[in-house]
């Protein structure tokens, strides 16, 4: 295929790829997250701390790929290239699940297509944010479709599972990461605008208590998710609601959030990021709580799938705008890489791995309540340091 130029295609129609690629991107975590452990228990029988360990490999490799992508990126010089290369290279990694049968064939699988899978989002929030330019504040009408992708593959899977078996998981994952590649082929290449000639180190935006402070909550706050996104299925399925149901819910959690990305642009700008930010890591301990502790009111689990709006959608737009702002001109990519390496990485491994071990050892309800208090703790350090981040720029 031919590069695409920017100058060639309108603005409408730019938005419009860029949204496609974030459609198909969380399309397919829109199968991945809420079926994964299923199609792990039941096609694999792996026990609940073996799935928390699977699942926190997915996790380590947002640790580890953003950062080497990022750097290859750099050397090759065209973001959408290496954004191109990584979509491509997930395909044929995720086939080999289809022959991993054992722990480890199945932990080399999920390491290997997830390595790539991970390597390209962090890249591809850095290119949108080029293209937005002065506009950042329309990120959420782009991301939007993101969670539109996940709803609509989150409601598609159970329907598949119910005429046939739970490994049609794979196969609704192996094409949409098809189409994602293809998409990607649409997107045209945006470089950074450099405002400064003398060009600051990561390590002299890190370093500020502000910005590691940020990051620290941020790992933190997606840490507390790990129950969630690793047991939440398998929850529900223990309390006895059905697996469409369970679709139901999730697709609930999304679709709040696509609510919220339709006017969030203009909220924003009325009580700024840093303070969007700190109420969300504050609502997400109210969201665990209720999870852990009245999972059979009807009432309370539909509230905590509404405030999936505010607890990943709210902070995910606010964290990404505060790491554009942190990290400008040559270290967007990297920043953004430092963000999904921590966050979404270390975060997300740490979380899984805990709500593995203690998922049966200390109770359901407890391991939500864990992930409260790390929530707490993430709040009250945004409250100390984080909220004037953005205000004063």
């Amino acid at each position: 295929m031919e590069p695409i130029a920017p100058n060639q295609i309108s603005q409408r129609s730019l938005y419009s790829r860029l949204s496609l690629f974030y459609f198909f991107y969380y399309g397919a975590l829109g199968v991945f997250v809420p079926y994964w452990t299923v199609y792990l228990k039941e096609e694999g029988g792996f026990s609940s701390a073996e799935i928390g360990e699977l699942m926190a490999v997915f996790m380590l490799t947002k640790m580890i790929s953003p950062f080497i992508w990022g750097w290859l990126t750099d050397l090759n010089g065209s973001r959408v290239r290496m954004i191109r290369l990584a979509c491509l290279l997930t395909i044929p990694l995720f086939a080999t699940v289809y022959f991993s049968s054992g722990y480890w064939s199945m932990f080399m699988a999920i390491f290997m297509f997830s390595f790539f899978w991970n390597a390209s989002m962090p890249q591809f929030e850095a290119l949108t944010l080029n293209h937005l330019g002065a506009q950042s504040s329309r990120y959420s009408q782009i991301r939007l479709w993101g969670s539109i992708g996940f709803v609509v593959l989150t409601l598609l899977v159970p329907m598949l599972i119910e005429a046939s078996d739970e490994s049609r998981v794979v196969d609704a994952m192996l094409v949409t990461f098809v189409l994602l590649w293809f998409v990607a082929w649409l997107v045209p290449d945006k470089a950074q605008v450099v405002k400064e000639e003398s060009e600051r180190s990561l390590w002299s935006v890190v370093k500020k208590p502000v910005v590691w402070v940020f990051l620290l909550a941020c790992m933190l706050q997606t840490a507390s998710h790990g129950t969630y996104y690793t047991f939440f299925s398998i929850y529900l399925d223990d309390h006895g609601y059905s697996r469409l149901f369970t679709g139901w819910m999730w697709a609930l959690g999304v679709a709040a959030e696509v609510v919220l990305f339709i006017f969030l642009h203009r909220i924003i700008p009325v009580f700024g990021v840093s303070r969007l930010f700190i109420i969300a890591l504050f609502l997400t301990v109210i969201r665990w709580v209720l999870l852990g502790a009245m999972v059979d009111s009807m009432i309370a689990l539909v509230i905590s799938q509404l405030l999936h709006a505010v607890t990943f959608g709210l902070f995910h737009v606010t964290a990404i705008q505060l790491i554009h702002h942190h990290f400008t001109g040559r270290l967007q990519g990297r920043g953004q890489a430092l963000y999904a390496g921590l966050n979404a990485g270390l975060g997300g491994a740490i979380g899984g791995l805990l709500s593995g071990y203690a998922w049966d050892d200390l109770g359901n309800e407890n391991t939500f309540y864990i992930s409260a208090a790390m929530s707490t703790v993430a709040g009250v350090l945004s409250w100390i340091y984080v909220r004037e981040a953005v205000e004063k720029a």
